[in-house]
């Protein structure tokens, strides 16, 4: 009988395989990515969106507005609505890099699951859950990604098998702590199904002047529970959640596109350059124009294109 450990190495064997440089990768597997890291790394802010993580190796933390989310081998994080967060890979080196698997979870692909599992209930309508949890990983669940893994050794394999073995992967998460929470959100007339539309309308319409009583009209809610049911979901205000796309977006454009902090903060929607510079400050700890600089430097130019891909493709393994 394999063993948990034994699981684990084969998983690390063949992600080494698969990740021959650091970076995260989006394999033949649609939704599926790998990352490998060889060192800690300073915070990397992104939006992220809903998704399965598991570590293979090493550790790492994800911050959510004050919250800290510390998880290593043995668990894995679910992201059940859009995010603006910050991941860090805590534990990694040359010799044991830090190695993850993530997958985003498809909404179409949950109901397929939901309507053949009976029993779940959901959470509480009342119940303001965290759009993010770190979750124990039980053996049959490690066993599904393991032969996920096992397919990208087998390409020809991979259209008629990662279906199935998808659907698998989000039966046993149903199954899971989560599970209530996840359906939840896939329940169209429940207050977190509004948040996850909420939040997802936030990340494509970040730039647009904010009304929170409008957004909170357009998913069907009252503004004050909005408020509420939205603080308890993602641990900030509707406000500061766009705040911190439109940032992550200008910092990415500067990072990636060598825009200036002034053309970078307009594009993003800031109509004031101090303004800009400001919130920039208060969440990067450094203004625009010395954060980029200190990326260049400290990193030089394969760190700073490191951090642009990461941001640009969303944390997968947050």
């Amino acid at each position: 009988m394999t063993t948990r450990t034994q699981k684990y190495q084969e998983m690390a064997s063949i992600m080494r395989s698969q990740t021959l440089r650091d970076g995260q990768f989006q394999t033949r597997i649609e939704g599926l990515f790998l990352g490998r890291c060889s060192s800690p790394t300073q915070p990397v802010h992104t939006t992220q969106w809903p998704c399965f993580a598991l570590v293979i190796q090493g550790e790492k933390t994800l911050t959510l507005g004050r919250e800290m989310y510390r998880y290593g081998v043995g668990d894995y994080l679910l992201v059940s609505v859009d995010l603006p967060v910050a991941s860090r890979v805590t534990m990694a080196s040359e010799d044991r890099p830090h190695l993850g698997l993530g997958l985003a979870i498809n909404p179409e692909n949950l109901r397929d699951v939901l309507k053949r599992l009976k029993g779940l209930k959901p959470e509480p309508a009342n119940v303001g859950s965290r759009g993010v949890a770190v979750v124990s990983a039980p053996d049959a669940l490690l066993d599904a990604c393991l032969r996920m893994l096992r397919l990208l050794e087998c390409p020809e394999d991979v259209d008629g098998i990662a279906p199935l073995i998808e659907q698998e992967i989000l039966y046993y998460i149903l199954k899971g702590p989560m599970g209530p929470r996840l359906l939840q959100v896939m329940m169209i007339e429940s207050p977190s199904h509004s948040i996850a539309r909420a939040t997802a309308w936030l990340r494509e319409n970040f730039r647009q002047p904010l009304s929170v009583p409008q957004l909170a009209a357009k998913v069907g809610m009252c503004a004050s529970t909005f408020h509420h049911q939205f603080k308890a979901t993602t641990n900030v205000s509707p406000l500061q959640f766009q705040k911190q796309l439109r940032l992550h977006e200008a910092r990415r454009l500067m990072l990636m596109e060598h825009c200036d902090a002034a053309s970078a903060g307009y594009i993003v929607g800031y109509e004031s350059p101090s303004q800009f510079s400001r919130e920039y400050s208060r969440l990067y700890g450094l203004s625009p124009i010395r954060d980029i600089k200190s990326v260049s430097k400290d990193g030089a130019k394969v760190s700073a294109r490191r951090s642009s891909e990461e941001m640009a493709q969303s944390d997968a393994f947050a």
